[in-house]
């Protein structure tokens, strides 16, 4: 799995406004098909970004927040379809949840933006 890493990636998946929301965690999503700039390059595979804002908590907290979102997404993301981009955001709570909490909305964010993207084709 890929990272998303220009500033115009994630203003991309965003600007779509397709998501996925639990608890603690909001999973924005872009099906590469979706693009319509005929400038960039066709991408492969799947790529993740990371949104973690100073509300989740200090540094030290939200690296830890990043840490365990980077785990969740290389678990399940046998789940996601063949080519998207993710934005993870974690909302302020995130930084409270437990592991196994996070674990369990990961897989069912993921299992929905699958189910989502394959009624839509």
């Amino acid at each position: 799995m890929e990272r998303l890493k220009s500033h115009r990636d994630f203003v991309a998946v965003l600007k779509r406004r397709r998501r996925v929301s639990r608890e603690d965690i909001v999973v924005h999503y872009l099906m590469h098909d979706d693009v319509v700039t005929g400038d960039t390059a066709t991408v492969q595979g799947c790529r993740v970004g990371l949104a973690v804002s100073k509300a989740v908590g200090n540094a030290v907290t939200r690296n830890a927040v990043k840490r365990r979102f980077r785990v969740l997404a290389r678990k399940y993301e046998s789940l996601l379809p063949e080519s998207c981009d993710i934005v993870l955001r974690a909302k302020p709570s995130a930084a409270r949840a437990d592991f196994l909490s996070l674990e369990q909305q990961m897989a069912s964010c993921f299992e929905a933006v699958k189910r989502k993207t394959a009624s839509r084709q």
